[in-house]
């Protein structure tokens, strides 16, 4: 019994839930910034280029056949492509730039709020006088009354 409640109280804590639901709004905002990257961002860039299509840029290691038969008899079995998507990673490593970039300026905007709050002024006690002015004030309160 004392594994369950272990475990309850380790799923039920507050930061469990926020890394949770941090990561479910994360995957969220990911398929945001790849829709935007491969819908908005990459077709004015191939145009710019020239109509090419991020997505089919690749270099061909070995082309792809087809299997060719006799019958039933496989002669010669099919083969896939293999390729390098370069176009692909292009992608990514701009979806992965947005992201960054994004997470960076949401980090610097709560450290900037973070340090105004230390910057914020307290109210603090009035000062008291040091010894040395409650003396020299007793002192000219003693010379004005002479």
């Amino acid at each position: 019994m004392g594994f369950i409640k272990e475990f309850k109280a380790f799923a039920i804590k507050g930061n469990v839930l926020d890394m949770a639901v941090g990561i479910i709004i994360g995957g969220a905002f990911g398929k945001i910034v790849s829709s935007f990257v491969s819908d908005i961002v990459m077709p004015p860039i191939g145009a710019l280029l020239g109509g090419v299509d991020f997505k089919d840029l690749k270099v061909v290691i070995k082309e792809a056949h087809i299997a060719v038969m006799d019958g039933e008899t496989v002669i010669t079995p099919a083969v896939t492509e293999v390729a390098l998507n370069y176009g692909a990673f292009v992608n990514t490593v701009i979806d992965f730039t947005i992201i960054a970039f994004a997470v960076f300026m949401m980090i610097k905007a709560v450290n900037y709020a973070k340090k105004k709050e230390i910057e914020s002024p307290t109210p603090a006690e009035p000062l008291k006088p040091s010894n040395e002015e409650v003396l020299l004030t007793e002192i000219r309160d003693l010379l004005k009354s002479k």
